[in-house]
């Protein structure tokens, strides 16, 4: 293996759970599997001190440009690691037709259960888990764009099993956050392993700005030839301002705050030096509970009021949908392999998580027989928040959650403990397996669901740990697809394409204001973490 791997635990079971986890680059036998083989020759011509010298120089980078996070009261650089999670193209096939009928089912379970609501008269659904949904919202009933999507921009985590088989873990079709990481990771990696790059075809994630740019201009209202987009957020103590800021830059947008908007006659404009301008599509990045606070919490001051009567009239669509939380809820994630079926007539491309729903008597009385074996979780969480791993928890954390679970089973989910695959990760005592998940971004424009080719790797550093965010002392990694077809390029722009600015450059971002003064500055506004309000990381 090269000095970098020795001494790497082939076999070794990390984390909690019985079986051995899958390891994404080496086999049982030792040998590298094959969409890893190329990374494994680049690395191995990389001594151990070199590659530890070029992650300081990445991580001080991150440190100064402001790209950090808050980790038990302290301010560190938000953690890439130097080497990537590949996944060849062919399974990227399947993980995106898989992803894009999981979109497609919740757009239409979305679009059901704020209008006719057949899946409930049907049967399928029992009509309390809306009503008991936190992120159920009767105040957008009948809501929806002019072209009828509800989530512009989705996150479906997903993580690989102790098999190896791609899982869905949870759905978000809120406000999902984390692509600015998938950019800035991929323009850091093309500058700390240029000669990867070189070797080997790696899908660039340089159209995401420009496809959900598209998406928001195709749901505005009907009969504006150029609509006017704008990216609302919360404010610069927001912990994802930093991905606001880059989207609306790299979007060519205006990045606006609640009290830059007002509403009047039923549309909603936009405070400018040249004087008021009518906003046609909202990119929100405001949980829906403050968007509007003469429909929902009357003291926000983050939206303008009148804002969702403006969307009901058709005068502004806000992107995502207001009311997609629904679709987040875990209780509901339960039933998507059933609603597949139902809208669609096909059979789920990915699989769910095992998970039992607490609120039929029979699982609870299992669950709580079990509960030191299992994940428990609460239904309207993010981030991590509120998540007990059972063999990991003390006696008093456990009696405490069995009477909680008691009192309202319909706010948990159960599941069996995961051992997500690893990946080869650099750590203090060197190159060690450590558990990732993952998050594809996927962009709806009413026509066709876009996946990016590649998403947000989240790994766990801590040794055996399972829980990947940010606030638990997680990093990410760089997310490769290889193996497409190399493109036929005339000889001068093979050659020019060989330096490491250029490399940068057709990773990244292709609009000519992305340049890395300009990206550096951005990086610079606060940006703490993966776990704030607008995150469901």
């Amino acid at each position: 293996m090269g000095d970098l791997f020795a001494g790497y635990p082939l076999h070794a079971e990390l984390g909690l759970g019985s079986d051995a986890a899958f390891d994404e680059m080496f086999a049982p036998d030792g040998s590298v599997r094959k969409n890893y083989q190329k990374i494994h020759q680049t690395l191995a011509g990389i001594s151990p001190d070199e590659l530890r010298h070029r992650a300081d120089a990445l991580a001080d980078s991150y440190l100064a440009q402001g790209v950090t996070f808050d980790f038990a009261g302290e301010e560190r650089p938000f953690p890439l690691d130097t080497i990537p999670r590949v996944i060849d193209v062919n399974e990227w096939a399947t993980l995106e037709a898989g992803i894009s009928q999981r979109v497609r089912v919740l757009e239409m379970f979305l679009d059901d259960v704020y209008g006719a609501q057949a899946i409930v008269r049907d049967g399928l659904l029992p009509a309390n888990l809306l009503t008991s949904s936190s992120h159920f919202h009767r105040q957008v009933h009948g809501v929806e764009s002019a072209n009828g999507v509800r989530i512009q921009v989705s996150g479906i985590d997903l993580v690989r099993d102790e098999a190896g088989e791609w899982r869905v873990l949870e759905d978000n079709v809120r406000v999902p956050s984390g692509v600015s990481y998938v950019v800035s990771n991929r323009r850091m990696m093309a500058q700390t392993l240029p000669e990867a790059f070189q070797k080997i075809r790696i899908e660039p994630v340089a159209d995401y700005p420009n496809k959900l740019l598209s998406a928001l201009r195709a749901s505005a209202p009907g009969n504006i030839s150029d609509p006017t987009v704008v990216v609302l957020t919360p404010g610069v103590f927001n912990s994802a301002y930093f991905e606001h800021t880059l989207l609306a830059r790299l979007m060519g947008v205006e990045l606006v705050e609640g009290r830059d908007l007002f509403c009047t006659s039923g549309k909603v404009f936009m405070r400018t030096t040249a004087g008021p301008r009518r906003v046609d599509v909202i990119y929100r990045r405001v949980d829906d509970e403050f968007l509007d606070p003469l429909a929902f919490r009357t003291d926000s001051v983050l939206g303008p009021p009148g804002l969702i009567a403006a969307a009901r009239q058709g005068n502004v669509t806000i992107a995502n949908g207001v009311g997609n939380g629904i679709a987040d809820d875990k209780l509901v994630y339960t039933y998507v392999p059933n609603m597949i079926r139902y809208y669609l007539g096909e059979e789920p491309i990915l699989k769910n998580v095992d998970t039992w729903r607490l609120e039929d008597p029979e699982s609870l009385e299992l669950v709580l027989d079990r509960i030191h074996e299992l994940v428990i979780k609460p239904v309207d969480g993010s981030g991590g928040k509120g998540l007990v791993v059972g063999p990991a928890a003390d006696a008093k954390t456990l009696e405490d959650l069995r009477k909680r679970l008691i009192k309202d089973p319909r706010g948990w989910i159960a599941q069996p403990v995961v051992n997500f695959s690893t990946i080869p990760t650099l750590v203090g005592e060197g190159i060690r397996p450590r558990h990732a998940d993952f998050r594809p971004f996927a962009v709806n424009d009413g026509k066709d669901v876009w996946v990016l080719p590649g998403g947000l790797t989240r790994v766990a550093l801590p040794e055996g740990e399972l829980v990947v965010n940010s606030s638990q002392g997680g990093g990410s990694k760089d997310t490769w697809i290889i193996g497409a077809k190399r493109p036929k390029l005339p000889e001068p722009a093979i050659k020019t394409n060989s330096s490491v600015s250029a490399l940068v450059a057709g990773q990244t971002a292709k609009d000519s204001g992305f340049s890395e003064g300009k990206f550096q500055s951005q990086q610079q506004q606060q940006q703490q973490s993966l776990d704030g309000s607008d995150s469901q990381c």
